[in-house]
């Protein structure tokens, strides 16, 4: 008798419970999932350093080192910039809720279209299509804002253990990474390259996301910080709202530096606004974000041997705005991680069965 032989049924039993294994995971782990992938994707972008110290020391002190080091170097000061963005961004929604009204923004806005270097005309014509459909539109951006701004502060109510399953599953990432590797690729029915290619890929994606994320942060912070010094307001609140909000390309630095040009237009000061306004938009809005961000990105995926899906842009903007609505902030980096591996495993189907097709 064939011992080899396999029971009916049993290639899908056995299907179904590995499916209900990796669910059951998901959902224990739901409440860290945002930690897990954040640790994750700063283990891959340091694991050559890690590599590096295990000439050195053995396995234990060398992933200790390179946790020690990321902590201070990395999670400490940015989970600095999030605890003040949290309690910035709570006193914001609160303000958004209280005391922004519809007819405040009507006043602010009329005084705006009023000293316009406009016709009368153009004026009338534009202060009445602004006050016919102002109210709908009010109510839809500040709804949107209030959600955008609510998933951003998600961590605050567990941010000392958040900062704490980061460092702890770092450790461990960098000790048991390669054996975490080996395993998915024993477990996957995929041939071994389309495996390496989905792997690499996730890899690259990590480290060309989480540099050009940072590089592009610092920028936009630091100019947007040197012009806000110029005009007297405070620095570091504004460098460290457009550091944030360039997490979204194209979009996220419009959200800060047009209403304050807006709103300082409308107080009188002229050359305060127009100053904002040309360090808005063509500094950081055409020269950061439209030259220096694809070459940044082009870059980092050079140089780590990976293909450009992070190149299309209204899928990157999209998934950024979704991820922070479902992940909170950190979903800035899940969010185009997942539309980026999308992509990706779009093309290993189309190198897998189109080459079958085509009898490659």
């Amino acid at each position: 008798m064939n011992t080899n032989t396999q029971k009916p049924f049993e290639h899908g039993f056995m299907l179904s419970l590995l499916f209900l294994a990796i669910g059951g995971l998901i959902w224990l782990f739901t409440p860290f999932i945002s930690a897990l992938f954040l640790s994750l994707m700063i283990a891959i972008t340091t694991f050559s350093k890690y590599e590096q110290l295990q000439n050195r020391f053995s396995s234990n002190n060398s992933a200790l080192l390179t946790t020690l080091l990321v902590t201070i170097v990395l999670i400490l000061p940015l989970g600095y910039i999030l605890l003040i963005s949290t309690l910035e961004i709570s006193t914001l929604i609160q303000t958004i809720n209280h005391d922004l009204n519809f007819d405040k923004i009507t006043q602010i806005l009329n005084q705006t279209v009023t000293k316009l270097p406009l016709s009368d005309f153009i004026k009338n014509t534009l202060s009445s299509t602004l006050n016919n459909n102002l109210e709908a539109l009010f109510i839809g951006v500040k709804d949107f804002s209030i959600v955008i701004l609510k998933s951003i502060v998600s961590l605050s109510s567990h941010f000392i253990l958040f900062l704490i399953i980061v460092i702890f599953t770092l450790y461990y990432f960098y000790i048991d990474g390669k054996k975490i590797v080996t395993r998915i690729k024993s477990l996957s029915p995929l041939e071994a390259h389309l495996n390496n290619i989905l792997l690499n890929q996730f890899k690259n994606l990590s480290i060309t996301l989480v540099g050009s994320v940072f590089l592009i942060a610092l920028l936009q912070g630091m100019i947007f910080s040197i012009t806000i010094i110029i005009i007297g307001l405070p620095a570091l609140y504004f460098g460290i709202a457009m550091a944030m909000a360039s997490f979204i390309p194209l979009l996220g630095g419009l959200i800060i530096w047009l209403p304050l040009s807006l709103y300082l237009y409308a107080q009188g000061q002229i050359t305060d606004a127009l100053i904002v306004a040309l360090s808005g938009a063509v500094v950081i809005g055409f020269i950061v974000d439209n030259l220096a961000r694809p070459s940044i990105i082009k870059f980092l995926s050079k140089k780590s041997n990976g293909t450009n899906t992070l190149d299309h842009t209204l899928i990157t903007v999209l998934s950024t705005l979704s991820g922070i609505i479902q992940f909170g902030i950190l979903g800035l980096f899940i969010g185009p991680i997942i539309a980026a591996m999308a992509i990706s495993i779009f093309d290993i189907y189309s190198i897998r069965y189109n080459k079958d097709r085509f009898g490659l």
